[in-house]
């Protein structure tokens, strides 16, 4: 008799799609100049402070919406703006942990519900581009560069668009937009990696 895991095994092979290999690869060949949209199920910022020198803590926000204008030909002319929703999309593993964070005390999402990244000059550096950009977090706009990096590119066989993805680092100083509360005691310095997908408009 067959046990409930191999039944299930069975029932995710039958419904998932059938695909040879993974649809995008990193071949920048592959990118196709135009206008792209943010993919909002797929994008998405981790960030990291140090709590008390006990131990590392992490969260997520996701995107609402955002463009990329991409010419692989002349990436300097590229351009990225992303928004993400704090309100609604903060992650973490503690329900009172979340309303904290989206509180007066840091976020203020009650009239702050949202943050915005625009970059502003994109420099090919070999393996990767350093992207600078103003970064919008609780009304403040503060100057950030980024290290992004080409993850890849194809034709999404669910859609059957062209996508494209990176993944761009860096960090910020949290007390710069208003999100100083308990510093230093939780780190100032905030690690952040974009996540970023987009699909062909």
């Amino acid at each position: 008799m067959r046990t409930p895991l191999i039944l299930a095994a069975a029932l995710f092979a039958v419904a998932a799609p059938t695909v040879a290999q993974l649809p995008g690869a990193p071949d920048k060949a592959r990118v196709t100049a135009g206008t792209y949209t943010v993919d909002t199920a797929h994008t998405q910022v981790h960030w990291r402070v140090n709590h008390m020198g006990f131990s590392m803590l992490d969260g997520l926000f996701g995107a609402t919406g955002g463009t990329a204008t991409i010419d692989p030909k002349n990436p300097a002319a590229s351009k990225v703006a992303i928004d993400f929703d704090i309100a609604r999309s903060l992650t973490v593993t503690s329900p009172q942990f979340a309303e904290h964070l989206k509180s007066k005390d840091f976020f203020d999402v009650a009239n702050n519900p949202t943050a915005k990244f625009v970059s502003t000059r994109i420099q090919p550096m070999g393996d990767h581009w350093m992207m600078n950009g103003n970064l919008t977090i609780k009304g403040q706009t503060k100057p950030v560069q980024l290290t992004m990096r080409f993850v890849g590119a194809g034709e999404n066989p669910m859609n059957k668009k062209k996508n494209v993805g990176f993944t761009a680092t860096g960090s910020i100083n949290r007390s710069e937009f208003g999100l100083g509360m308990a510093v230093p005691v939780v780190s100032d310095k905030v690690d952040l990696t974009i996540n970023a997908a987009f699909v062909a408009a």
